[in-house]
């Protein structure tokens, strides 16, 4: 069966592969986008049934399509699956859902790529990985199978009623384990949330959400992240109309705040001594976001109200600074452990020398070492937003006008019948 041929292969339809097929096609450049389900299929089947985008509506999108909600409000997950849906119908992206990308090997002898899928095989010069970072949960191997009756990722967690009775642990602090560890106590659920290192930003500051501070700021465009920073967490919700996360406040509702979780035995999970010192880090970057704030609108000028009750963080609980070491999961009525602690890349498709030593994409803005190989939507990639909605279709676009110059160059000397040179060369 012979192979077809195209000039790009996009694998993955999330927000990346959305976002690469249109800067493509404004480029005229022939590609596919191979989807193995749906079109942002894991906003639909990996998260809770209550999330919400973590930013508003007017700045969570793509700059060709607004929303069908308000503008400060929060899209639900389906919404913004089908947002993305709708967005590659309005720009006619040719995507083909249903089909898995096997392997992408290296043609021996001539340019390009030999793409196997479950529906055959495609030959493309080029190929793009826009499937994200969230790819393998991770659960850590810290409680062994069948210590309590359910352990299940983040990305398995649906609902409370999906779990058995009893009391829950939450693992991690960052927008999905707060969120999920709320949600399991207004339901009527003990909880325990262990809380690792991270930053917590105000939801709105002085009439302002959060996104719009990162921007005026400047800091959704750092280019480096700060010293140990790749992975800290980002405690924000959007939900029940968006507020900033307080963990005093969780505290104060009957969520009982531990350390990181540290190892198990015989029943018994212990848990850092790090409680007090994770809050008061991140309490420490909350009151520094507001102080920058601050100065930003008195160096403008800008008649923004003040807030000054936001600087004033109240009392620690007793629970911080003196925190559950050990928990006995039988005596405590544990049933349930939800690990909200994050994702690993998998591209053990992807046969090519585009990875570093630990095996992680080795890529400047997207272009990897392995000429004709890209990589789009990781953290990180360009900047401090590229892993978001907003920021990955920024950098689709450089990744696209990589694309088009390479072809540009490909096409030199080269002419179609009527002594014309090729489209990608006028590019």
């Amino acid at each position: 069966m012979p192979s077809e041929e195209t000039e790009v292969v996009v694998v993955g339809a999330g927000q990346a592969g959305v976002a690469m097929s249109e800067h493509l096609g404004a480029h005229g450049v022939p590609h596919l986008v191979l989807e193995r389900h749906r079109i942002a299929e894991r906003w639909r089947a990996e998260r809770w049934d209550s999330l919400v985008a973590n930013g508003p509506a007017w700045h969570d999108r793509f700059p060709g399509l607004e929303f069908d909600v308000a503008p400060d409000s929060f899209a639900s997950k389906e919404q913004v699956a089908d947002y993305f849906a709708a967005y590659a119908e309005k720009i006619g992206a040719p995507v083909r859902c249903g089909v898995e990308v096997t392997s992408v090997r290296r043609h021996t002898g001539r340019p390009g790529f030999r793409v196997e899928t479950s529906e055959g095989s495609v030959d493309a010069r080029f190929v793009v990985a826009a499937t994200g970072p969230f790819q393998r949960p991770v659960i850590p191997p810290v409680v062994p199978d069948g210590a309590v009756p359910v352990q299940i990722h983040s990305s398995g967690y649906r609902n409370p009623e999906q779990l058995p009775e009893g009391a829950v642990l939450v693992v991690g602090a960052g927008s999905s384990g707060v969120q999920i560890a709320d949600e399991l106590r207004r339901s009527g659920r003990r909880v325990f949330l262990s809380v690792g290192p991270h930053d917590r930003p105000p939801r709105r500051y002085r009439g302002r959400d959060f996104c719009w501070w990162l921007g005026v700021l400047g800091i959704w465009d750092a280019e480096t992240p700060p010293r140990g920073a790749e992975h800290v967490t980002i405690a924000v919700s959007g939900a029940r109309g968006g507020h900033t996360v307080d963990f005093r406040a969780l505290a104060g509702a009957g969520i009982e705040l531990v350390g990181m979780t540290a190892s198990y035995d015989e029943g018994v999970l212990r848990f850092a001594p790090d409680l007090a010192t994770n809050i008061e880090r991140g309490d420490a970057k909350y009151l520094a976001f507001l102080r920058a704030a601050d100065a930003y609108v008195e160096r403008n000028g800008l008649g923004l109200p003040e807030e000054p009750a936001a600087h004033v963080l109240g009392p620690v609980p007793d629970r911080v600074s003196s925190p559950l070491l050990e928990l006995d999961l039988a005596d405590a009525g544990v049933a349930s452990i939800v690990w909200a602690t994050g994702y690993a890349t998998d591209y053990g498709w992807l046969e090519v020398d585009a990875f570093d030593e630990n095996g992680r994409p080795d890529q400047r803005r997207g272009v990897s070492r392995e000429p004709g190989v890209y990589f789009l939507g990781l953290p990180w990639l360009s900047r401090r937003g590229s892993s978001f909605i907003w920021g990955v279709w920024h950098d689709a676009r450089y990744v696209a006008d990589h694309i088009a110059i390479q072809r540009g160059y490909l096409a030199y000397g080269t002419t179609d019948r009527t002594g014309a040179a090729p489209a990608a060369a006028q590019n």
